[in-house]
């Protein structure tokens, strides 16, 4: 069965089905934060070390495969559907689909119902993020109403503790939301000099901060209480499992397309300048990183300077053998893959 293909030109891998045997995953990021992004949107983030900077929760071994990740939800009111850009974790059938793994970024694209969706991931170079833009598009020729909503479950730093030592766990989450940005600074008053902070380019309609209270009791990511439900509660969490969730109501027009641009990033802040206020975190440093990519402009901007540095990282060796699959492995993928292997030396696997 075929899977996809190599689009050498835009050197690119092209999956053309979310069913791939196992999940499909891209590596990016080249200097100090990282993220790991499957071709459902599935994977991890981390700050230099997998094991103790880990921003998102993973579950290794798993059932079902690849369930955590970087997930957006698209609801159609009119119709009345539920679904994912990457298929997962709702599983709802797309009319098209495609995944491009490119060179420190993936773009996941998707029909469904006169909606076409995408999702673009990357790590811009010299910074301490994950940038991901979502763009929506109305092809049908009616006013379209959707409610679209972002998802990350946050780990508690150490990824061995948090899988494990569950009773100190559930007793330890803590969060600040500001705005169109959630901050989780779990332990960050008791050791830490590091939060981490998702934001949006736009102030949401709602959010929530609770995985109980988004998901439910009985819930699952792939019935999220808060999407098929009345949707976001304003939870903060206190102990149990801190998220990061928003709910965006938007309203196109036919042909319309609109962009909401987000971002995870790792702050540290100096034992001097640990607090703005008693109990609330000096966000100054968040502050500047938001404002790098406050449009569409800047984002384009990263991704562009990204592009250039691995462009001039392969283009120093290159080979013309007059075979197309030789070349592909020795100009593009294997540089592509020991780059990767160097900067994370298989701390991430």
């Amino acid at each position: 069965m075929r899977f996809g293909h190599f689009d050498d030109a835009r050197k690119e891998y092209v999956i053309t089905t979310p069913r791939t045997p196992l999940p499909w995953i891209n590596y990016l990021g080249c200097e100090e934060f990282f993220a790991l992004v499957s071709n459902t949107a599935g994977g991890y983030c981390f700050f230099r070390d997998a094991r103790l900077r880990r921003l998102t929760r993973y579950r290794y071994n798993n059932c079902p495969l690849d369930s955590e990740g970087f997930r957006i939800y698209i609801h159609d009111k009119e119709r009345g559907t539920v679904w994912n850009p990457g298929w997962q974790p709702v599983q709802n059938e797309l009319d098209s689909y495609r995944c491009r793994h490119g060179l420190g970024y993936t773009v996941i694209e998707a029909e469904k119902d006169a909606l076409a969706a995408s999702q673009e991931m990357f790590v811009p170079k010299g910074d301490r993020c994950l940038l991901l833009r979502f763009n929506l598009h109305n092809l049908s020729a009616a006013v379209k109403q959707v409610s679209v909503f972002p998802y990350i479950e946050f780990c508690l730093w150490d990824a061995m503790d948090d899988s494990s030592n569950f009773q100190r766990n559930y007793s330890i989450g803590e969060v600040e939301v500001e705005g169109a940005a959630i901050y989780h600074k779990t332990e960050y008053r008791e050791r830490r000099d590091h939060y981490a902070v998702f934001w949006a380019d736009r102030e949401p309609q709602g959010f929530d901060t609770s995985r109980e209270a988004f998901i439910g009791v009985y819930g699952s990511p792939a019935r999220p209480e808060a999407v098929f439900g009345a949707g976001c509660t304003g939870s903060l969490t206190h102990g149990w499992q801190p998220i990061a969730a928003q709910q965006f109501e938007l309203t196109l027009a036919p042909g319309e397309e609109q962009s909401i641009i987000f971002g995870l990033g790792y702050i540290e802040n100096p034992a001097a300048e640990k607090w703005q206020a008693p109990g609330v975190i000096n966000k100054q440093r968040a502050a500047a990183m938001i404002g790098r990519y406050r449009d569409g402009a800047a984002f384009d901007a990263a991704l562009s300077a990204l592009s250039a540095y691995w462009e001039e990282l392969l283009s120093c060796y290159q080979v013309r053998s007059g075979a197309d699959k030789l070349d592909r492995m020795v100009n593009i993928w294997n540089q592509y893959q020991c780059m990767v292997t160097f900067n994370m030396s298989r701390s991430a696997s």
